[in-house]
């Protein structure tokens, strides 16, 4: 058994199928709550130096709450790992990438091969860390997205002071707070610890004061957009996971997704 199919719990490993995407060009984790019927399906993507395989209890609460799974490797990582792409200094060439592959994996969800049981009308997006930067880039642009979670993320890069060694007009581009004027308003929730040692909780907390701001002046109702934040977690650098509070945090995303996706 390889390495990646050795770290997933039977009784995902059973409902889960490891696919390339996009004429193979995207390695991607499937998992479905039972590969006959449509159901709703969160594309995922995960944080800087691990791999899709990562968290693999989230998936499992996904599907058993009829949810299905897509999460991807991001560029240059999982079973496409370059040690160069996983460094703090590619962080944003990493992010403009899977932007641009995010499509490309919906595309391939919608493919013949799948029978239409990935629901493409109830399809949520998220991310933790790099992936939540992803997340909040894309959809400043036109996209289906009914909802999207995100996790110790960054939505205002003028928090981040070690992102001001990439080019401003990289960081202008990626920036999501500089161009909220092309949100869609959709239900967003974000998790976050308030002592982050590498996502300072600044960065996410400033984006959605100004994402609610945006939601008002047009119209719509900021209630849709939710921060849930902890003052400690005991998580690694208080970033990489919920630590201590974990299961609280994944039961608030699977209320999220079953409330948004029906």
């Amino acid at each position: 058994m390889t390495s990646r199919f050795s770290r997933l719990p039977a009784s995902l490993l059973e409902m889960s199928r490891f696919q390339r995407l996009a004429q193979g060009e995207i390695p991607a984790l499937l998992a479905h709550p039972d590969w006959s019927e449509p159901a709703p399906v969160v594309i995922w993507m995960h944080g800087r130096t691990v791999s899709k395989e990562i968290d693999p209890g989230r998936y499992l609460r996904w599907i058993r709450s009829g949810v299905a799974a897509c999460a991807i490797d991001l560029p240059g990582h999982g079973e496409r790992s370059d040690h160069a792409m996983q460094t703090a200094d590619a962080t944003l060439h990493v992010v403009r990438q899977a932007i641009d592959e995010v499509d490309r994996v919906v595309e391939a969800l919608a493919s013949p091969e799948f029978n239409g049981v990935f629901d493409l009308d109830r399809m949520a997006i998220g991310g933790m860390s790099a992936g939540g930067m992803t997340t909040l880039r894309r959809l400043c642009e036109h996209h289906e997205f009914r909802c999207a979670c995100v996790e110790s993320t960054v939505g205002d890069y003028s928090q981040m002071d070690y992102l001001s060694r990439f080019p401003a007009d990289l960081i202008d581009d990626l920036n999501p707070i500089a161009h909220l004027d092309s949100w869609r308003e959709i239900p967003l929730l974000a998790l976050h610890s308030e002592a982050d040692e590498w996502a300072p909780v600044s960065a996410i907390r400033n984006f959605i004061e100004a994402l609610s701001q945006h939601y008002n002046e047009k119209g719509y109702d900021s209630s849709l957009i939710e921060l849930k934040t902890w003052e400690r977690t005991g998580a690694p650098y208080e970033h990489a996971g919920f630590g201590n509070v974990s299961n609280d945090a994944k039961n608030l995303q699977i209320a999220f997704l079953q409330r948004h996706l029906g």
